[in-house]
C-alpha cells in the first residue's frame, strides 16, 4: 500500500472512483506478498501490482467490473494452463486476491482517514470478510483511538479488533477464522488482517562513510533511519541527506533513551571501544531483531574480551552479527552497505545466503 499510497490518497481527495486489488493469500511460490495492491480508477489507469505482470490483465478486467457495480469478490489465480494460453502465475503459487471498489464518497472518506493514519507512520489494521457465514468485502478499521464500521455482529468485531491489535505488534498481516460471532477456533468466517505498523527502525552507529551508505539502503528498504556520533562535525544532516533523523550525542546514551522494539535492527560502525562497548551492553539488553557490528576479526576478538570483562555472557554475545555482512567479496562503502542489508535480509527470512541456482526446493521458504 505505501508505494502507492500518495496516488491513493489524491484520488479520495479528488473524488475520483476506484477498485482496489488485494493479495491475501499465498500458497508456494508467488512474486508478491499478502497485503501487495493494485488499483484501477474510472478511467482505467493503472496503479500498483499483485503479481509482477502475470495475472495483472485479468485482475484489471475484475477490477473494472467490480467498479461497475459487480460487488466484492475474492478471485484465486493457480499455475498457468501455458497450452490453453491461461491466465495464472508462470512461478508454480496460487495467490487470491479480494477485489473490491471504492465508489462512493463515503467509501473513500472511510479509505482516506485510514490512508492518512498510514501516511503519518501511526498504527492502524484493516479487517475485510472474504467468505462464511458475514458479508463478503464488510470492513472493520482498527485504529489506536477505536475502531470504524463493522464486520457484521458485535462479537465478531470484537475478536477480530483483539486479534488486529496483536498482529500490529508483531507487524504482521494474515487471514483468521472466527464463528459468525467471534468464537474461536472455528472456520465459519475468513477475515484478512492486513496492518499497517510504523516502519521498522534502523539505528546506524558511526558518522563514517559507511554509515552513509548503510542509511541510503536502509531507507531504500523501507526502514526509518536514525544515524547517530557523538562528533558534532561528522554527524550532520548534508553528510546524511536520506537518514530520517542525524543525533549528536553518545551512542549508549542515545540508545538507552530511545525506543527499541523485536523489528528494530542495529549498525555499530563506530570502530572504536570507548563507543562501540558501552553502545553494545546496551544493545544487547535490547529485544532489537539485528545487531550488526563492523570490524576485522582481531577487532572483534578484542571486543568480545572487553564486553566478557563488562559482564556480557556468552548467550547475548552470540546475538552480535560479526564482522557485520555477508561474504560478498565488498570493499566500497557501497558495496559494504549491500552486504550488511543482505544479512538483515537473511537473519529476517532465514535464508541460507547460498546462490538460488545452488539450491533446490522453494524460493521463499516461509511458504507452503
Amino acid at each position: 500500500m505505501r508505494d502507492i499510497l500518495p496516488d491513493l490518497r489524491a484520488r479520495c481527495a479528488d473524488g475520483i472512483p476506484f477498485a482496489l486489488a488485494t493479495v491475501v493469500a499465498v500458497h508456494g511460490s508467488a512474486p508478491r506478498d499478502p497485503g501487495a495492491v493494485l488499483a484501477v480508477d474510472a478511467a482505467g489507469t493503472v496503479i500498483g501490482s499483485v503479481s509482477g505482470g502475470c495475472v495483472e490483465g485479468d485482475v484489471y478486467e475484475v477490477a473494472r467490473e467490480v467498479l461497475a457495480g459487480a460487488g466484492p469478490r475474492v478471485v484465486p489465480y493457480g499455475i498457468s494452463d501455458d497450452e490453453a494460453f491461461g491466465i495464472g502465475l508462470t512461478c508454480g503459487g496460487t495467490i487470491e486476491v479480494l477485489v473490491r471498489a471504492y465508489a462512493t464518497t463515503a467509501e473513500r472518506e472511510e479509505l482516506a482517514a485510514v490512508l492518512d493514519l498510514i501516511a503519518a507512520d501511526r498504527p492502524v489494521a484493516e479487517a475485510t470478510v472474504l467468505s462464511g457465514a458475514a458479508e463478503t468485502g464488510a470492513r472493520l478499521v482498527v485504529r489506536p483511538a477505536g475502531t470504524l464500521g463493522t464486520l457484521g455482529t458485535e462479537g465478531l468485531d470484537a475478536a477480530v479488533t483483539d486479534d488486529a491489535r496483536g498482529l500490529l505488534a508483531q507487524g504482521r498481516t494474515g487471514i483468521q477464522w472466527y464463528g459468525a460471532h467471534g468464537q474461536r477456533r472455528m472456520q465459519e468466517v475468513a477475515v484478512f488482517v492486513r496492518t499497517y505498523a510504523p516502519p521498522p527502525r534502523m539505528l546506524v552507529f558511526g558518522a563514517i562513510d559507511h554509515a552513509a551508505a548503510t542509511a541510503r539502503i536502509g531507507s531504500f528498504l523501507g526502514y526509518r533511519v536514525t544515524v547517530c556520533d557523538a562528533r558534532p562535525a561528522f554527524a550532520t544532516r548534508e553528510r546524511f541527506p536520506t537518514a530520517d533523523e542525524v543525533v549528536r550525542a553518545w551512542p549508549h546514551t542515545y540508545l538507552e533513551s530511545t525506543e527499541i522494539d523485536a523489528r528494530t535492527v542495529i549498525c555499530v560502525l563506530t570502530h572504536d571501544p570507548r563507543f562501540d562497548v558501552p553502545l553494545l551492553v546496551a544493545a544487547l539488553r535490547t529485544p532489537a531483531a539485528y545487531i550488526g557490528v563492523m570490524g576485522s576479526r582481531r577487532t572483534h576478538r578484542d571486543r568480545l574480551a572487553r564486553l566478557r570483562d563488562a559482564g556480557v555472557d556468552e548467550a547475548h554475545l552470540a546475538r552480535l552479527a560479526a564482522p557485520v555482512g555477508l561474504d560478498l567479496g565488498a570493499r566500497t562503502p557501497q558495496e559494504t552497505a549491500v552486504s550488511i542489508a543482505a544479512e538483515i535480509i537473511q537473519h529476517r527470512w532465514g535464508g541460507t545466503g547460498r546462490p538460488l541456482g545452488e539450491l533446490t526446493g522453494p524460493i521463499h521458504q516461509d511458504t507452503d
